[in-house]
């Protein structure tokens, strides 16, 4: 037996000392590819570092981030949590009829509460005094739909929807939630699909007073789609297609970026579809500020949505109707300083937010 030690011991030595030889000799990676993040680089080795603990903490972080086969160990990871144990999910992701999704829960109120009074905010300093008019929707998550069906805590959907509605009395509140489903979401990725959301745009459309039409050209890219839960999950899920939705009006659209101070031409930026995530073709990805000018449209009607992502989908549906389309996203702009770029007068006005934003509205500023 002695000699069966010496061969276990002398196998994790060359492990240990193989991957350990590997990493420090490996250039530091830049960022994941599938997270979608920066990963941690080589922390600074300097006496004070060393004195105050600092360096082992982000030497820990670094190590884990820059470890060979770092994607690999975690797909092992996956299959191993939830095939071979059986555990219900891993680091709050979880499967349900093959569509990845992430634990939601409890409900913050301090949360919703902390919303309420940035929406509060807009409407007291821009909306009060003007014509406006002003609605709210609720985006359920894929939890709503999910969750249920595998037997996961979820949200109190209801006392979310029901607290933010009260403290939001100047707006009427528009309900989606019949309007969608499971199906209508990305397998692996927190969005809803664009080509799935006519129903619930032809609803939104008149009850805000509009006239819709169903005109749409279907475009596809096929196999093309990783969302964020397919990497962060590490399971060798299939890619998904990707789709998106034309007409003519759209294609006469034009897109103003108040951050590059640009004019581009259509409402899609279809480069991003060999970019690592191709859901930012939808209105040019995560912009602070953007205006969608629409030379079909009336021009005595304007449309402004105080949006998250799922807006940037939704959004190019509305369009039909008005001659300007303005997307607000106050995650990454003041809403103190709104008044710079835009004014407020007879405008509708959307507050369109998801739950998931709702429970972490730290990000709001």
């Amino acid at each position: 037996m002695e000699w069966k030690n010496k061969i276990i011991i002398l196998l994790l030595a060359l492990f240990l000392g193989g991957f350990s030889l590997w990493s420090a000799l490996a250039p530091d990676a830049a960022q994941s590819l599938t997270e979608r993040r920066p990963l941690a680089q080589r922390p600074e080795l300097t006496l004070e570092t060393v004195a105050s603990g600092k360096f082992m903490s982000q030497w820990e972080e670094y190590a884990l981030d820059q470890f060979p086969l770092r994607d690999g160990f975690r797909s092992l990871k996956a299959w191993i949590s939830l095939d071979l144990l059986r555990q219900k999910d891993v680091n709050d992701l979880y499967l349900v009829e093959g569509s990845i999704s992430k634990l939601e829960y409890p409900l913050d109120q301090d949360s919703v509460d902390y919303a309420a009074q940035r929406f509060r905010l807009v409407y007291d300093r821009y909306l009060a005094d003007t014509s406006c008019t002003v609605y709210l929707s609720v985006i359920p998550d894929k939890n709503y739909f999910l969750a249920p069906q595998g037997g996961y805590p979820t949200l109190d959907y209801e006392a979310l929807i029901q607290s933010l509605t009260s403290q939001m009395d100047y707006a009427r509140y528009l309900d989606v939630t019949g309007y969608l489903s499971a199906e209508d979401y990305y397998l692996t990725d927190p969005h809803w699909r664009q080509e799935n959301l006519l129903d619930l745009a032809g609803y939104l459309t008149g009850a805000m007073g509009g006239a819709w039409s169903d005109d749409f050209q279907l475009h596809r890219e096929r196999s093309c789609y990783r969302g964020t839960y397919w990497g962060q999950l590490g399971l060798p899920l299939p890619a998904e297609d990707l789709c998106w939705l034309t007409s003519p009006t759209l294609e006469e659209c034009r897109v103003y970026d108040y951050e590059t101070f640009a004019w581009q031409e259509g409402v899609y930026d279809l480069s991003q579809l060999e970019g690592a995530d191709p859901y930012q073709l939808f209105l040019y990805g995560s912009k602070s500020l953007l205006t969608i000018e629409n030379p079909a449209g009336d021009p005595d009607r304007e449309l402004i949505i105080f949006r998250d992502s799922f807006g940037s989908s939704l959004a190019p549906l509305l369009v039909q109707n008005y001659g300007k389309v303005t997307l607000v996203d106050i995650r990454y702009i003041s809403p103190m300083i709104l008044d710079r770029f835009l004014e407020f007068q007879g405008q509708d006005v959307l507050f369109l937010y998801s739950t998931s934003v709702l429970n972490n509205s730290v990000t709001l500023k």
